[in-house]
């Protein structure tokens, strides 16, 4: 009777694979609805992503993301994996929406300073300083800007490209005696600094060159680091070695006030500015803090730039060999042994080509980021006041759409005219990046020197990218061994 009772109510009750089935599908069903849910109560204008905990986000998961060999624009190719193009996430206690088309571009770049203003992670803006162009409102941006134009006006670059063609055929001239394998992002780090440093302040003594970079690079190193001020870390080093930089502008000022130094450059510039009206001169502060971020700016980004020519020319001999052709062009229409000029350059018309597409391909800046001053809309997408927009080139410089076969290193992709804001590498608008004509002369004539005296082999191929780094840089540095024409 036991049994035949058992029997009864086992075969009333669902059998193992039934309570799975009803398992998995009320999981399913769960998660479909309040997916759906969501979409109703957030709006289809909603921006897709995860913010995570409040302040911290997904912090994390970006510091980890620098802290590798990829670098940290990983950390935004696997949202887009997730999520599609558009999305938005936290980190350093703010939301940051990551917009990855020309139009959204335009929408941001065109309203600069009445939508959107530059918008900087706190470790960033406390390593430059809130006085730098970088980091200042609108009232002040445009000010600030027009003094510091000087050093780049066309007169400014002249100079600029025989004293650093000149400092360059010098130390390109001593590492073929030595015969050695050089690192280019050494070389080049070194080699722009000290041509910054010049133009700038017209230092040249070597011991203060050099304590005055490896200040620098502190300060560099600490833009990408949780803001605490603890001792040994990244952020505490910079923070430190940008107090020692502060210090060391304010006794170089000095000097040049009490007249024990005078010689012809920006900072000399500025100062004779002392009696003009306060709209027409920076203080002193304001000076410090743009110099740091000129040196800064200038260096890093220019030299990254240099390393990655030379690895897309190497992997691609065609565009080396016709690069090659119309700098030995140039060379041949000039005396010998004579010194480029600006006239030279603005004749470079692939070689302006290899210097876009080396932009395009190693996005040092791989995105703008602003800060929306008003609720707004972007290409139907709703984005809050407080915001942080990140205009992504390296997604709009990736984009097949816009660019046919875009890993692929093509300077003559650049015969044709291109659409609005598909080429973004000096930013637009505004706030256009102050530099931008100094950094193409820089390459230029680097190039110049390189393949027209020079061939050259990459002794490592490892494709691996420096850790803890803002800009994309190769962990090897892109070592080679140069062989004369």
């Amino acid at each position: 009777m036991f049994n035949l009772s058992k029997k009864m109510l086992l075969s009333l009750a669902p059998n193992h694979y039934d309570i799975n089935f009803v398992a998995v599908f009320s999981v399913v069903f769960i998660f479909l609805v309040s997916k759906a849910w969501r979409r109703v109560t957030s709006g289809k204008n909603d921006i897709p992503g995860r913010l995570g905990l409040p302040y911290l986000g997904e912090t994390i998961s970006f510091l980890s993301a620098t802290n590798s060999t990829k670098g940290c624009y990983d950390f935004v190719r696997l949202r887009r994996l997730w999520y599609g193009k558009w999305f938005k996430t936290r980190m350093f206690g703010k939301i940051h929406v990551f917009v990855p088309n020309p139009e959204g571009a335009r929408m941001v770049f065109a309203n600069d300073f009445v939508h959107f203003n530059k918008g900087y992670v706190k470790s960033m803006a406390d390593a430059v300083g809130r006085k730098s162009l970088l980091c200042v409102p609108h009232e002040s941006h445009k000010r600030i800007r027009g003094l510091l134009s000087d050093p780049f006006s066309m007169n400014s670059l002249s100079k600029f490209v025989k004293k650093f063609d000149k400092m360059l055929c010098e130390r390109l001239k001593n590492l073929e005696e030595g015969g050695k394998s050089f690192v280019v992002l050494e070389f080049s780090m070194k080699l722009t600094f000290d041509a910054m440093c010049n133009m700038l302040m017209s230092i040249t003594e070597e011991s203060l060159l050099r304590d005055i970079e490896r200040d620098c690079t502190s300060v560099s190193n600490a833009m990408l680091s949780i803001p605490f001020m603890i001792p040994g870390t990244r952020y505490y080093k910079g923070i430190k070695a940008r107090e020692r930089l502060m210090e060391t502008f304010r006794e170089i000022i000095s000097r040049r006030r009490s007249g024990k130094e005078s010689p012809e450059d920006f900072l000399q510039s500025m100062l004779q500015r002392d009696s003009y009206p306060s709209s027409e001169k920076l203080d002193d502060s304001e000076i410090m803090d743009n110099l740091l971020t000129l040196i800064v700016a200038g260096q890093t980004t220019t030299a990254a730039a240099m390393m990655w020519s030379v690895k897309f020319l190497d992997e691609n001999r065609e565009a080396q060999d016709k690069l090659r052709e119309e700098q030995l062009s140039i060379t041949r229409s000039k005396p010998e042994g004579a010194s480029l000029a600006l006239e030279d350059l603005n004749s470079m018309s692939y070689g302006s080509k290899v210097v876009k597409e080396t932009l395009r391909m190693s996005n040092v800046l791989l995105w703008f980021p602003r800060v929306a001053l008003n609720d707004c809309k972007i290409e139907g997408f709703e984005i809050k006041k407080g915001w942080h927009v990140n205009i992504d080139a390296t997604c709009i410089h990736y984009d097949p759409d816009l660019y046919k076969d875009p890993r692929q290193f093509d300077p003559s992709r650049f015969d044709e005219m291109q659409k609005p804001y598909s080429f973004i590498a000096f930013g637009s608008g505004p706030r256009t990046c102050l530099g931008m004509n100094m950094a193409k002369v820089t390459m230029l004539v680097f190039l110049h020197r390189l393949t027209s005296g020079y061939k050259w082999t990459v002794d490592d191929l490892d494709v691996c990218l420096e850790k803890k780094a803002h800009i994309p840089r190769l962990r090897n540095g892109c070592p080679i061994t140069l062989k004369p024409i």
